[in-house]
């Protein structure tokens, strides 16, 4: 394995002034700019499918591999990552095509198309790259939807699972995620997607837009706008077809799960939760009222208190408390 620490933490590195041209999605934010801005301490690099895969690994004891969704970044961990890892090792990974890490690439230098087999491809040789033997899972949208999925394929690896507003039943994309399924949008958003129309599409996901911070919303655009990402999402969201996921194998697992929703999620129907508290078995399930797609991002005192409890009660549960 490759892994490399960042010199220099993002929070030192002020950010400059967005241009017009930046503004328009003309121009596309360089891969280093991003590196250098959104790193952190703990930051490292791994290299999986030819690519530098941007990860922060924290703390110590058992593990938590926590895996973001759709157009997110790690940094959407950032309100609970310092906490956990108090008392476990905690890793949060950039999934491709976003973050940091950005678009897997054929050895052509072809853009990868990330569809279910890919990424699962992508999350067993990260998994097996980083030596990880047993883990909690904790997904969050496509993040879920990757967690769940790994949980299925790989019984015996997952010792929790915490599914986050997770993706996974039959659903139409958002507005903000189907546009991409239009030929034309599909053409012109490398060349042309406009700042407001991004920033429409965060403030969707939470459940009060009053609580997202400037920083926090500056984030995502220049993430969404870094080099690669939006001819990635283009090639991505056609292959977005959760009608034929097979669900109903979430029956047959044995793992303590947790569900978490945000009841106005806009994104993904909070009437989800029910279906996957109704088949993973013996599955604990709270809503958030007021909160959307991200809790954890939102409001991440409120889901931290929550996963607090979920993994303390399980660790009595298997007599793995210590003094």
């Amino acid at each position: 394995m490759a892994s490399i620490d960042t010199a220099q933490p993002a929070h030192s590195i002020p950010l400059p002034p967005r241009s017009l041209a930046a503004r328009l999605g003309i121009t596309s934010v360089p891969r280093d700019a991003l590196r250098k801005r959104h790193t952190q301490h703990g930051s490292k690099f791994v290299k999986i499918m030819g690519t530098d895969v941007h990860y922060v690994e924290e703390g110590s004891g058992e593990l938590l591999l926590m895996i973001h969704g759709f157009a997110s970044s790690l940094h959407t961990w950032d309100g609970m990552a310092e906490e956990l890892a108090r008392n476990y090792r905690v890793i949060r990974l950039d999934l491709p095509p976003f973050g940091v890490t950005g678009p897997l690439r054929t050895t052509s230098g072809a853009i990868e198309t990330m569809d279910m087999p890919t990424y699962r491809r992508f999350i067993d040789t990260f998994v097996q790259a980083l030596g990880i033997g047993r883990a909690t899972l904790i997904g969050n949208s496509l993040g879920g939807l990757i967690s769940w999925d790994y949980a299925v394929r790989h019984r015996d690896a997952v010792e929790r699972l915490v599914l986050i507003d997770s993706a996974g039943f039959p659903m139409k994309l958002p507005i903000y995620i189907g546009l991409f399924n239009s030929a034309l949008v599909r053409i012109s958003s490398p060349w042309w997607l406009p700042e407001p129309i991004i920033k429409s599409a965060v403030r969707n996901v939470y459940g009060d837009p009053r609580r997202l911070a400037a920083p926090v919303l500056r984030r995502y655009i220049e993430f969404f706008h870094g080099e690669g990402t939006r001819a990635a999402i283009g090639k991505m969201v056609p292959t977005l077809d959760f009608a034929d996921l097979d669900t109903d194998v979430l029956k047959t697992l044995d793992v303590p799960s947790l569900v978490l929703w945000g009841a106005k999620d806009r994104w993904i129907p909070p009437a989800h939760a029910a279906e996957f508290a109704q088949r993973i078995p013996g599955a604990q399930s709270v809503m958030y009222p007021g909160l959307g797609h991200i809790p954890m991002e939102e409001d991440p005192a409120q889901v931290l208190d929550d996963l607090r409890a979920f993994l303390a009660r399980d660790r009595v549960r298997a007599g793995q408390v210590s003094a």
